[in-house]
């Protein structure tokens, strides 16, 4: 087996990582620098690449790795803090996450991904333009999710079938989370943000599905 690492924004590399080959990246790594890598990784029969960063990080290696159909690489988790796709993923942080990382075996995930083709790893929230209500109708799968207007609408991915859940933010009142395949909205105006990184644009439809394929993580 081989594995490597990848350094998100100077990420600190924990000691269990220390010996390993490590590539330095921005928070959320380019496809140019993967293409660098993935090549190498493609001469060992099990490769393994070990992610250092936040969600957003991790969520552009697998968009890419997806896009570019390299999704039998093993991936590695080790944020340094708690972040909802470590908490969704159970991977822990700090050296604990990277022992985890080196040591552990890999398991078949559901991949959540949108209709843009970006993959979500901790958590999407999607709002009214400006911040506002978001207004317009969602389900999950077949659940009607709410109709009317909302604070906001949350998505997150979960660690087995049937892939995503949903809730809505209404105020103080308590949650409940909806599980299923896939999650659609229509909306007079929404403004999604993935992990952390808002869109470019007000959209009138959003759609997190579970792709066909898993991705290989490591736990």
């Amino acid at each position: 087996m081989s594995t490597y690492v990848l350094r998100c924004n100077g990420a600190p590399v924990p000691i269990a990582l220390a010996s390993l080959p490590t590539v330095q990246t921005a928070a959320i790594p380019e496809p140019s620098a993967l293409d660098e890598m993935l090549p190498v990784m493609a001469a060992d029969s099990l490769p393994r690449l070990i992610v250092l960063g936040e969600d957003a990080g991790l969520a552009s290696v697998l968009t890419h790795l997806m896009r570019t159909e390299r999704l039998n690489v093993e991936i590695g988790y080790v944020p340094v803090d708690r972040t909802y796709g470590s908490r969704a993923y159970q991977t822990g942080t700090g050296n604990a996450a990277a022992k985890r990382a080196l040591e552990g075996k890999a398991f078949e995930t559901p991949l959540i991904r949108d209709d843009t083709g970006k993959v979500l790893i901790g958590r999407a929230t999607i709002v009214g333009p400006r911040g506002e209500k978001l207004e317009g109708e969602a389900y999950v799968d077949d659940t009607r999710l709410f109709t009317g207007k909302v604070a906001a609408l949350h998505i997150s991915p979960m660690l087995e079938m049937p892939g995503l859940h949903a809730t809505v933010q209404r105020g103080l009142r308590k949650r409940r989370w909806v599980e299923g395949r896939a999650m659609q909205l229509g909306t007079r105006g929404g403004m999604v943000i993935r992990d952390g990184v808002s869109g470019d644009k007000i959209v009138p439809r959003s759609t997190f599905y579970r792709h066909h394929e898993p991705w290989l993580l490591v736990r």
